[in-house]
């Protein structure tokens, strides 16, 4: 499966809508995205994965780099996320408690 992106401007956030399967072939993509977003000086990405069927171990990589990242330029990435196959995920993992994880984009910007 492909991997689609939509990039909104919502106040001080931009609006990353992920769409597809994020895996060991397509994380490199999300990465270079996020890397251009930051480039171009958004510093405060709401990622929106509620469009995302598959999540693996390679995609939290490149979630975790991309936080890291906005970290270091004094930013901050949220998650919006309601699928419960994708949050356990991030629950096993331990990474709700890294991530603000929302249920809506408005609820992520109204942060």
């Amino acid at each position: 499966m492909d991997l689609g992106f939509e990039v909104d401007q919502r106040g001080d956030y931009t609006v990353l809508a992920v769409r597809g399967e994020v895996d060991v072939y397509t994380a490199p993509r999300l990465r270079e995205r996020l890397i251009e977003l930051v480039s171009q000086g958004s510093h405060q990405v709401v990622v929106d994965l509620e469009g995302v069927d598959f999540l693996d171990s390679t995609g939290l990589g490149v979630l975790v780099g991309g936080l890291k990242r906005l970290r270091s330029h004094d930013g901050d990435m949220i998650l919006v996320c309601t699928q419960p196959r994708i949050l356990k995920v991030f629950e096993i993992t331990g990474l709700t408690k890294v991530f603000s994880i929302h249920d809506s984009v408005e609820s992520a910007t109204a942060a």
